[in-house]
């Protein structure tokens, strides 16, 4: 049914949320997984325009997607990762498009409705603009 997984991380302690779900079906479906994580802040916006070298945040990103690649691995998943730059819903739909992904998948923070109006919601954003199915989980938010 699904041969390519995107899975959105944005490097906090939702993604594991995400990764706990789309690993067992993974490991079912023998499908390859695409991590993805998209850098929005202005150096990493701005960052081939001003020729600017990789800032903390981006090396500390990357480093995070090769631990959950890696991680990944060991399970015996095929995982690609992309290190992303930009507007996340963009940035998320086009790699979706080039990678020829079947499914989105992606957790939620449960923003309720103002919060969504003021800071957006990627996954809503994401939801409006493909016909990829998209798998949407709430984060669990531990202490």
């Amino acid at each position: 049914m699904y041969k390519r997984i995107l899975i959105t991380l944005d490097n906090s302690s939702s993604d594991r949320t995400i990764l706990t779900h789309v690993r067992c079906l993974a490991k079912q479906l023998n499908c390859e997984l695409v991590l993805v994580h998209v850098a929005e802040g202005f150096a990493a916006r701005y960052q081939n325009q001003l020729n600017l070298e990789d800032s903390e945040e981006i090396r500390k990103d990357g480093e995070y997607l090769k631990r959950c690649q890696d991680e990944l691995l060991q399970e015996g998943l095929t995982v690609k990762v992309h290190l992303l730059k930009g507007e996340p819903a963009d940035q998320i739909l086009d790699i979706a498009q080039k990678e020829s992904i079947d499914l989105i998948a992606m957790s939620t923070h449960g923003h309720k409705f103002p919060q969504d109006l003021i800071l957006g919601s990627v996954a809503e954003n994401i939801r409006h603009r493909t016909d990829i199915p998209i798998l949407m989980i709430r984060a669990n938010h531990e202490p």
